[in-house]
């Protein structure tokens, strides 16, 4: 089977689009002759999705600045009630 589904026929047969996303890898589906969504297994999404993130040396290398995704949020400094000494 192809890869490629119309939006009536991945409606219609969604089961075969999960079977065949499952078995046979990636399924586009289009909309009006153009894709508009891609349905892949959850374990390539997850791989996908590790992949994209960015590790510590390249926000380091990187030539702008962030900062934000390297240092916590600050905390409201707590100050200490004065002991008095007798």
């Amino acid at each position: 089977m192809s890869n490629k589904w119309s939006t009536h026929d991945a409606k219609s047969r969604f089961d075969e689009l999960l079977d065949a996303a499952i078995a046979e890898g990636p399924q586009f589906v289009t909309r009006h002759g153009r894709e508009a969504a891609v349905v892949i297994e959850v374990e390539q999404w997850r791989r996908l999705k590790r992949a994209a993130r960015p590790d510590l040396k390249e926000l380091l290398l990187a030539q702008e600045a962030r900062t934000e995704n390297l240092t916590p949020p600050r905390q409201k400094r707590r100050y200490r009630i004065p002991f008095a000494l007798n």
